[in-house]
């Protein structure tokens, strides 16, 4: 999925003839932190709550002020993986979407962000989850595709990350079946190292870590 196909039409623009005040009455109706100021149809800058409750005169129109505003964004042909960097980089709560020739083309919501990385993780279906921590130069997938599918399931979704300082990886894997003990039987047998589970109505420390971060960053 690219870029534009997650841009909102519920996400207002403002002009620089909008003053402050309009621009928070905005924000709080639209439910965001944030809202792009847009000339025609050329981005100036992402304007944030705290940006508005520290000018001396939000009755004025926002052209008035001397602002340095921040200009995230991304282009309508990039990857859905590079709206999440971004936004999580940038601690957004929308992200401008431009056009090849730096037009502006609407905004993405993170709610709308969340709900599509819950298809694409897989995160909306039943299923067990699996947590292995293997050595960096030891990583097959294949090998461990072979493992799951060895016991009559299926790897939904898969991702990688990597703790800090460390020279090993966590993968975890989102199966199709909720009794995953077979799984973890045979991975045990081929000297995988099993950091996490997680089934229905069961978060491990790991997991609920992970869930708490989330909710942190939607949180922004």
């Amino acid at each position: 999925m690219y870029a534009r196909d997650l841009v909102s039409d519920l996400i207002p623009v403002l002009r620089t003839s909008n003053t402050g005040i309009e621009a928070i009455q905005l924000m709080d109706e639209a439910r965001v932190g944030h809202l792009p100021i847009v000339n025609n149809e050329s981005f100036l800058g992402l304007i944030s709550e705290d940006d508005i409750y520290d000018l001396d005169q939000p009755e004025q129109p926002i052209g008035n002020h001397r602002l340095s505003l921040p200009r995230p964004f991304v282009l309508e042909h990039q990857h859905v993986y590079e709206v999440i960097r971004v936004m999580w980089e940038e601690k957004l709560s929308v992200l401008p979407v431009l056009d090849q020739h730096q037009n502006y083309q609407g905004c993405i919501l993170v709610q709308d962000l969340l709900g599509h990385f819950a298809g694409l993780s897989a995160a909306n279906q039943p299923g067990g989850i699996i947590v292995l921590e293997v050595n960096q130069t030891d990583l097959v997938l294949s090998e461990i595709a072979r493992i799951v599918e060895s016991n009559d399931a299926k790897v939904l979704s898969l991702y990688v990350g990597s703790p800090v300082d460390s020279t090993r990886l966590d993968v975890t894997l989102k199966l199709n079946r909720m009794d995953i003990g077979p799984v973890l039987q045979t991975f045990s047998r081929f000297n995988y190292v099993v950091k996490a589970t997680f089934t229905e109505g069961e978060y491990t420390d790991d997991l609920r870590e992970r869930y708490e971060s989330l909710m942190r960053f939607l949180n922004v």
